[in-house]
C-alpha cells in the first residue's frame, strides 16, 4: 500500500498559478480609492493566498491540505469617524459594497482625533525579492516526500529515537495590495516554506523530545538531513536530565531561546504599549537599557528574515529600525497612528490583526559579536546553557519586565557543556537581563518567529531548582 493517502496527493501542486496578479490587486483597490467623496478617506487593503500543509506520521502521510484564501478591507474616515468592513473576496463587486457598508459603519461610530489614513513619506520599499518561483514547480508528491524523509531520517538519527510527533512540510504564496485616498500605492508577492518535527528520545522509562526547523522562500532551501539532525540532538542531550541546585549563575542562552526573549522585549518598544505606558521602556528614548555590547534592531528588509517585507500593512516602505545602539534606546516601532500620537512619523511597522491596525517587530535581531558560541561559552566558564524555556509571554509583566519561566538545557563546567537539567525556573528583569550580557555571539540564526537569535552569555540570574 502506497505511504501516501488521501485524494489530493497524487499529481502536481496547485501552486499560485491561479492567483491574482498584484498589480491586478492594486488596481482593484485603485479603483475603490478613486470614488472617495469631498472630504472622506479610504484606505483598502487585499490579499489572496495559497497555502499547503502536509505531516506524515508512522510512514506515511497523515494529513494534506492546500486551500486558496482571498481577504478585503476597507477603511472609511469622515470628520474622525471610521468605519471598518470586512470580506472573504477582492473582486470590484465585492469590493463595491464593502465601500457602502464601511461608510454605515463610519456614520454609527465616534470621534476619534487620530484617525487619518497613512501618507507617503517618501521612503523607497527595500529592493529585495520575496518570491521563489520555483516554488510552484514542486509537485504534492514531492512534498510529501520531503515530510515522510524528515520523518524516516529523524528516526534513524539514533538508536535511541523512539518516536516522532509529527513531520510537517508547509508552503505558502501569497500576494497582496494596499491603496488609499492619501496616495499610498503598494502590492508585492511573497513565498515561504518550511520544515518542522518534533521527536522523542527514551532511555530506559525515561522519554524527552526534542524540535527542528527549516525555514525558506522555496523548499529547495530546507535541508531534510539538518533539520533532523537538530531534533535528534536536542531530544538526545536531554536525556538523563535532573533538576539543577537553586540559586544565582551565569547563563548561555541558545539562539533560538535568544530568539524568543528578543521577540518579546521587541514588543514592549511598541509605539502603542509606550503610549499607554504598558513598557517599562516608555519614556526612556537616549537612555541607557542594556550592555555597550548589544544593538538591538527590527529589520524587515533582510530577506534571510521569514517576516521580512517590501511595505507593512499600511502600504509604507519597510526599513531597518535602530532600536538599542551599543545599549542606548534609539526608538519605538511605530504605525502612522502611533508616530503621530508621540510626535514622530511611522517606522514603516504596522501590522493588521482582523480589522485593528496595530504595531509590531517583523524581523527582529541583535548585531552578532565576534565570538564564537565555544567562547561565549567560555565567558560563563560554570554555569548554564539554556535550550528551551517554558511558559516566557506569560510569565513576563509587561509592565514591569519582571518574568519567571521554565527552563531546560545543559550544565557548563570550564566552558564546555556537561550533564543536561530540566524542571528548572530562571527569575530576573528583562532590563537586567540586558543590562547584564558578558559576551554576544556570532551565530545568528533565523527562526519561523518575528525574531533571530544569537549565542547570549549573561551575569546572575536567579536558577531555582532543586
Amino acid at each position: 500500500m502506497s505511504a501516501r493517502t488521501g485524494s489530493a496527493a497524487a499529481g502536481r501542486s496547485p501552486g499560485a498559478a491561479g492567483l491574482v496578479d498584484p498589480e491586478e490587486l492594486l488596481g482593484r483597490a485603485e479603483d475603490l480609492v478613486s470614488t472617495a467623496r469631498p472630504g472622506e478617506q479610504i484606505d483598502v487593503s487585499l490579499g489572496a493566498s495559497v497555502d499547503t500543509e502536509i505531516r506524515a506520521y508512522g510512514g506515511a502521510i497523515e494529513s494534506l491540505s492546500s486551500a486558496r484564501s482571498e481577504g478585503a478591507l476597507v477603511r472609511v474616515i469622515v470628520d474622525g469617524r471610521s468605519g471598518v468592513a470586512t470580506a472573504t473576496l477582492t473582486d470590484p463587486a465585492a469590493l463595491a459594497e464593502l465601500l457602502v457598508e464601511a461608510r454605515t459603519n463610519a456614520a454609527d461610530a465616534g470621534v476619534d482625533p487620530t484617525a487619518a489614513v497613512a501618507s507617503p513619506d517618501g521612503v523607497r520599499p527595500p529592493d529585495i525579492e520575496l518570491y521563489d518561483a520555483r516554488i510552484e514547480a514542486l509537485s504534492v508528491d514531492d512534498k510529501a516526500d520531503l515530510a515522510l524523509s524528515l520523518e524516516a531520517a529523524v528516526l534513524g538519527g539514533d538508536a535511541r529515537m523512539c518516536g516522532v510527533e509529527g513531520a510537517d512540510y508547509g508552503d505558502s504564496v501569497i500576494v497582496s495590495a494596499v491603496a488609499n485616498s492619501a496616495g499610498v500605492r503598494a502590492a508585492q508577492r511573497e513565498s515561504g516554506a518550511g520544515l518542522s518535527v518534533y521527536a522523542m528520545a527514551s532511555d530506559g522509562s525515561e522519554t524527552q523530545t526534542g524540535f527542528g526547523f527549516a525555514v525558506g522562500r522555496s523548499a529547495e532551501e530546507l535541508s531534510v538531513e539538518r533539520t533532523a539532525a537538530d531534533a535528534v540532538e536536542r531530544a538526545v542531550r536531554l536525556l538523563g536530565a535532573t533538576r539543577p541546585p537553586s540559586g544565582r549563575v551565569d547563563a548561555v542562552l541558545d539562539p533560538w531561546v535568544t530568539a524568543q526573549f528578543l521577540g518579546v522585549i521587541a514588543e514592549m518598544l511598541s509605539g502603542e504599549e509606550v503610549r499607554k505606558g504598558r513598557s517599562p521602556f516608555a519614556d526612556r528614548l537616549g537612555e541607557s537599557v542594556a550592555s555597550p555590547l548589544l544593538s538591538l534592531l527590527d529589520d524587515p528588509t533582510d530577506p534571510l528574515g521569514p517576516g521580512a517585507s517590501r511595505t507593512d500593512d499600511e502600504g509604507l516602505a519597510c526599513r531597518q529600525v535602530g532600536l538599542i545602539d551599543g545599549g542606548r534606546l534609539t526608538s519605538y516601532l511605530h504605525n502612522s497612528v502611533t508616530g503621530a500620537a508621540l510626535g514622530t512619523a511611522s517606522t514603516g511597522s504596522a501590522i493588521r490583526v482582523g480589522s485593528s491596525l496595530n504595531v509590531g517587530p517583523r524581523a527582529v535581531r541583535l548585531v552578532p559579536g565576534s565570538t564564537t558560541r565555544q567562547g561565549v561559552l567560555a565567558s560563563v566558564g560554570d554555569g548554564i546553557l539554556v535550550t528551551e524555556v517554558s511558559g516566557l509571554h506569560s510569565g513576563v509583566n509587561p509592565t514591569s519586565g519582571d518574568f519567571s519561566c521554565g527552563v531546560e538545557g545543559l550544565r557548563v563546567r570550564d566552558g564546555e557543556v556537561a550533564e543536561p537539567i530540566r524542571e528548572a525556573i530562571v527569575a530576573s528583569t528583562l532590563q537586567r537581563m540586558l543590562a547584564d550580557v558578558i559576551a554576544v555571539g556570532d551565530d545568528e540564526s533565523w527562526f519561523p518567529i518575528d525574531a533571530a537569535g544569537v549565542s547570549l552569555s549573561i551575569q546572575g540570574l536567579s536558577l531555582a531548582g532543586s
